[in-house]
């Protein structure tokens, strides 16, 4: 192999890894995370509101990682953001949402409930009741909502900072939101590369219990065998949601 084949080898392979890192779920989640935070400094005023990104926080059986924390006298907001594309179909109670795009149809955890946990550890962590804290889902990407969205569910940076801006009730003094972010601070894990891989060990390896528990993995729903009845893979057994249709979460059997 001469020297100008071999380098358009490492060439062509460079853009094939890129095109993969592109389109992995760390980069569209980092990529939307960004998104957001560029609306947090275009459209809220930084002499009232303080950001703090990407924390993560310790809990009694692992960790919980909060994309965005937004304080301010008139109280906390927990965003999770969610970089996706396609038409939108969920409701606050549901357990998961839809995604459909062209004809390609999936399903994703509840961010609501996803964020719930992220509420619930900075409310332990700083004392707060239900009239300080605030969460938040905001949806960057090329994506619309196909059902009706709670109103703290967004999507664009424009939506999110009206949600942010619509809570007008003084709940913290100046003094008291200075305490709250050295709090934060002082509570969070160092962001460093490997805290992200511990988190996200720490993400699969409850994957895993719910696998072996012979629990959904989108829903956490028992799982009930079943059996195609149509197709090249008739009469194959499979795992799949007691709670199908509405949850479409199947292990297969190997």
């Amino acid at each position: 192999m001469t020297g100008a084949i071999l380098k358009l080898y490492l060439i062509l392979g460079a853009f094939i890894a890129l095109g993969v890192f592109l389109k992995s779920p760390w980069f569209k989640g980092r990529f939307g995370e960004g998104t957001v935070r560029l609306s947090f400094k275009m459209l809220l005023d930084k002499d009232k509101y303080r950001i703090i990104n990407n924390v993560t926080l310790p809990t009694e059986n692992g960790t919980t990682q909060i994309d965005h924390i937004i304080l301010s006298v008139y109280g906390i907001f927990v965003v999770e953001t969610k970089n996706m594309k396609g038409w939108i179909f969920g409701s606050a109670d549901q357990k998961t949402w839809t995604q459909k795009i062209y004809s390609h149809t999936g399903e994703f955890q509840n961010p609501l409930h996803q964020n719930y946990k992220h509420v619930k550890t900075l409310q332990a962590l700083l004392g707060l009741n239900d009239k300080q804290i605030y969460s938040v889902v905001a949806f960057a990407g090329e994506s619309e909502f196909k059902t009706d969205m709670p109103e703290n569910v967004t999507s664009g940076g424009g939506e999110l900072a009206r949600f942010i801006k619509s809570k007008t009730e003084q709940v913290f003094t100046e003094s008291e939101v200075s305490e709250i972010t050295a709090k934060i601070e002082e509570g969070r894990l160092t962001p460093s590369l490997k805290t992200e891989r511990e988190h996200v060990k720490h993400v699969r390896q409850i994957a895993e219990e719910k696998k072996a528990a012979n629990l959904c993995p989108r829903c956490g729903s028992p799982m009930v065998l079943r059996e195609v009845k149509k197709g090249q893979n008739s009469g194959k057994k499979f795992w799949g949601c007691s709670k199908y249709p509405q949850c479409k979460g199947i292990i297969n059997i190997t």
